[in-house]
């Protein structure tokens, strides 16, 4: 028989907010929300969900996760003078894809929480709590909800549980699936059967979501249906990187998710242009899909280790003389042709985007609104989809699908947006292009170690300078550890053997 979540236990969990304004931060205390006190009022329910977000904050944004896992692995980076010392040696085992010693010199390195990216408990209180909402919505009363609502926070709550599995699957691999408040011990179940549910769950409920919303402050902070839209293209991109059955049918959906995305937001979306970087990426404009917030005038930052700004700015944007990493120039001549035209290098690179000495920046992020000196990341909200990358992913799957024409006309949308060349190749050699795009338009988003995966370039030293054997990445090398706290209270549990 199937034991139920206390929901009213696991409330406290959800309660620490991650805040898009201060009206975030008023929480009322715990003991005056359970039982028949709670779920009594729609505030009830948005307090409950903004848990959720605040949970998915924690997994990410207190440690490197984000660089660690998809910026900096299997990366063309070096190391600078900034970064001497066996401090800093992670940066070159991340590079290789030397993750065992990373975790047997942890202490070295504990500063920026390595451990924490092989637990995924954080990810599993953002289902359980997610299925807690789905169980009430379908089973309380609520006469305050109108059906329409209720339809709108489950399908909420249903994007919340698939990013979390989708974050978990490309850190884990196969992950024990849940969709209800059972809490019996569960075995892992296949990466693309867990796939393919998440993406079934998301085109049952993602046109619940508004595209967006009247409130400034919570524009790409609550999911929008345009970030539902986004996630079930990765996730559909992903099934057809490792799947055995035909791919064309994830590819021809990825492409009419897109084409909906683009066509039918009603203005709900669209590309700033690029004199307008630093609105971009402060976040909540009409470019972004779902970010994680973070404002300095509320008390709010991330852990200096969990942004990519860390790595890549120096004085006047940080303290540091230099940065502490920069790309092969191969790398970086092949991203950003040298004789080329591109905003983007005006925008967000300057000058020394080619120097080797720790000259290097990437601009991107750099609204710093702390005091000058203060050795603080810059005050950007971290970016999980935008909209350029589910443009570049219908690109990329028309191209597949040998749709060239159609790829060159939505891939060039970004090309036009940068003042830079038209795409004119076709079949491999657009492939090829696309990818490229994708590197160039999205660096420091969290992307590129996952684009690698799942399109199996992590074993090409056309795209890596640290490949990736074919034995290796069958194997599981591709994934990170789980730690062992996983086994606990269940049999089922298998480890990434990879790594043991």
């Amino acid at each position: 028989m199937k034991r139920k979540f206390i929901y009213t236990a696991l409330l406290g969990a959800s309660l620490i907010l991650g805040s898009c304004g201060k009206d975030f931060l008023n929480i009322t205390q715990i003991d005056k929300l359970t039982g028949n006190n709670y779920w009594t009022n729609k505030g009830d329910v948005e307090q409950y969900m903004g848990g959720i977000y605040s949970t998915f904050r924690e997994a990410t944004m207190t440690n490197i996760f984000f660089p660690a896992s998809g910026d900096l692995r299997c990366a063309p980076t070096n190391r600078t003078s900034a970064t001497s010392g066996s401090g800093r040696d992670y940066i070159a085992y991340l590079r290789n894809n030397n993750l065992s010693m990373i975790f047997a010199r942890e202490n070295d390195f504990s500063y920026f929480g390595f451990p924490r990216i092989t637990k995924w408990d954080t990810f599993y209180k953002m289902v359980q709590n997610a299925n807690i909402v789905c169980y009430q919505l379908d089973n309380k009363d609520m006469p305050f909800l109108s059906e329409r609502q209720k339809s709108a926070y489950k399908a909420e709550a249903i994007f919340l549980r698939s990013l979390a599995y989708f974050f978990m699957v490309r850190l884990y691999g196969d992950v024990p699936y849940y969709t209800d408040v059972n809490t019996n011990p569960l075995p892992r179940t296949n990466m693309v059967t867990v796939l393919k549910n998440i993406s079934a769950d998301l085109d049952a409920t993602y046109k619940d979501l508004p595209w967006t919303y009247d409130d400034p402050s919570v524009i790409a902070v609550k999911a929008m249906r345009g970030s539902a839209l986004a996630l079930n293209m990765h996730i559909n991109m992903w099934i057809a990187g490792f799947t055995t059955e035909d791919k064309s049918i994830n590819y021809e959906k990825v492409a009419a998710l897109g084409k909906e995305l683009m066509e039918e937001n009603g203005g709900a979306y669209e590309l700033l242009d690029l004199k307008r970087t630093k609105e971009i990426f402060k976040g909540r404009t009409r470019e972004g899909l779902f970010e994680i917030v973070q404002n300095f005038n509320y008390g709010e930052s991330f852990h200096l280790s969990a942004s990519y700004s860390d790595y890549v700015l120096h004085a006047p944007n940080k303290v540091t003389s230099k940065s502490y990493i920069y790309y092969d120039p191969k790398f970086m001549e092949k991203m950003y042709p040298v004789a080329e035209a591109d905003l983007r290098k005006t925008y967000w690179f300057d000058k020394d985007i080619y120097s080797t000495n720790g000259d290097f920046q990437c601009l991107k992020f750099s609204n710093v609104f702390m005091e000058e000196g203060e050795d603080n990341n810059p005050d950007d909200n971290q970016m999980i989809f935008r909209y350029s990358d589910p443009i570049l992913l219908r690109a990329e799957a028309l191209a597949e699908l040998n749709r060239d024409e159609e790829a060159r006309t939505v891939v060039n949308v970004i090309r036009k947006r940068a003042d830079a060349s038209e795409i004119s190749v076709s079949g491999d050699d657009l492939k090829d292009a696309i990818w490229w795009e994708r590197v160039r338009e999205l660096l420091g988003e969290g992307n590129f170690y996952y684009d690698l995966v799942r399109t199996k370039k992590v074993m090409n030293t056309e795209y890596t300078m640290a490949p990736m054997s074919v034995g290796a990445f069958n194997a599981g090398g591709w994934t990170w550890p789980i730690d062992k706290s996983a086994m606990n209270n269940n049999p089922y549990m298998r480890l990434n053997n990879y790594w043991n």
